[in-house]
């Protein structure tokens, strides 16, 4: 095209954020300002997605600051999308002033600093804007109760998450969906209540899917309820063959327990079914750019700098008292080369990266693809204490915020 109007570019932005495409987004927004093309509100909206997508902070500040230079209101929808971001990117403070500041609140904005609150931990908070967003006359959506269940059962609220589910349908007169049944079996099966999510789901008005079941499974893994988990992965692999969700889990499930022989059988089981584990990756917002890593790599300009880091690391961990979790691992390596694959997750190499790109003190903010390991987990403990840093992290399910050799998540995620 000769001549590219904003509509032009928005579409091309909308298009690729809207399709997954979430770092080529921001690549063509970035084009766009090369061109001296002014961003509208449609532009902001669209890139705050992408932003929120990929925990890119720098960025989203810029844009929440071109909207005040250049005096552009933050209404219900603009302020969504920023309350959104900032939940996103890990930075809830600053979505919560935002929120304080948006003039018309609707349920979309409500939802969006209730979701933020609830992945970041904060489960009182969520369900005292929630109450909050009730006495102010707003009707709460369906969407709002998915947060607030989602609030309960990672903080492990299961008398709160049982009355906000009954005050869904007999006071709001709201259809549970899929998802509200998800979050409730989640709910019961982090407290290991086992036989209450069962009986649970034994008395769902639909059939459960795979939403249902991954929730138990993974309560299963975490308690090591072999004897469920081998039931419920077999649903899960009859209703989603080639997802390979259900067999790491129940791998895991075995090799937390030491049963060897179960590990094998499972690994065994994908070989033969050509299924493959999804690799793990994390990334690192610095000066506005992206860096990605995978598990073990090498492919990174500073390679020999974040590997010196991590040798680094490891040593001062070990000292520290850290001991490294290698259960999870394959079983034809010894326990060296065990130990040193667990610390090049792809977590580990991006605290690394920030570890050498930033200032003394300065706050690591990683995003992963994938759930965090209980050995990364453990060993950002032991890094914020020995760097004195507060390094977040957002995994598939959560924000954990790691401070002084603590998290945020108290050790129940």
């Amino acid at each position: 095209m000769p001549q590219r109007s904003v509509v032009s570019w928005n579409g091309m932005i909308a298009g690729y954020a809207q399709n997954g495409y979430f770092k080529e987004a921001l690549e063509i927004f970035q084009k766009m300002q090369l061109e001296n093309v002014c961003p509208n509100y449609v532009t902001l909206v669209s890139v705050l997605r992408a932003i929120s997508r990929l925990g890119a902070l720098e960025l989203g500040k810029w844009v929440h600051l071109y909207c005040q230079r250049n005096e552009i209101e933050v209404d219900d929808v603009l302020g969504s999308a920023l309350i959104d971001m900032y939940s996103k990117c890990g930075s809830i403070e600053k979505a919560i002033q935002v929120f304080e500041r948006v003039p018309r609140r609707n349920p979309v904005t409500w939802n969006a600093i209730i979701g933020g609150l609830s992945v970041h931990g904060r489960a009182r908070d969520a369900l005292d804007y929630f109450n909050k967003m009730e006495m102010e006359g707003v009707k709460p959506t369906d969407v709002c109760y998915i947060s607030v269940l989602s609030a309960c059962s990672h903080a492990g609220l299961v008398d709160e998450g049982r009355l906000y589910f009954d005050q869904m349908v007999r006071i709001a007169g709201l259809d549970p969906r899929i998802e509200h049944y998800g979050c409730m079996v989640d709910l019961f099966g982090r407290a290991g209540l086992f036989e209450e999510a069962e009986e649970f789901i034994s008395k769902m008005p639909i059939k459960p899917d795979g939403v249902i079941w991954k929730a138990l499974l993974g309560a299963c893994k975490m308690h090591g309820n072999v004897e469920m988990g081998q039931r419920v992965a077999k649903k899960l692999m009859d209703l989603a063959p080639s997802d390979s969700g259900s067999y790491v889990a129940l791998s895991n499930i075995y090799a937390s327990l030491g049963d060897w022989e179960g590990v094998s059988a499972v690994r065994l089981m994908m070989k033969e079914k050509d299924i493959r584990k999804n690799p793990g990756c994390s990334w690192i917002e610095l000066d506005g750019t992206i860096h990605e890593f995978l598990v073990e790599d090498e492919s990174h300009p500073r390679a020999r700098e974040i590997r010196l880091m991590l040798e680094e690391m490891s040593e001062k961990l070990r000292l520290n008292g850290y001991k490294p979790d290698t259960k999870q691992l394959l079983l034809n390596m010894d326990e060296e080369e065990r130990e040193s694959l667990v610390f090049h997750h792809s977590e580990k190499i991006a605290v690394a990266f920030g570890l050498i790109s930033t200032k003394r003190n300065a706050p690591l903010q990683i995003v992963k693809n994938l759930r965090i390991c209980g050995d990364c987990h453990s060993s950002m403990k032991f890094i914020s204490r020995i760097y004195t840093r507060r390094i977040i992290v957002r995994d598939r399910n959560r924000f954990h915020h790691f401070e002084n050799g603590a998290c945020s998540c108290m050790d129940y995620w």
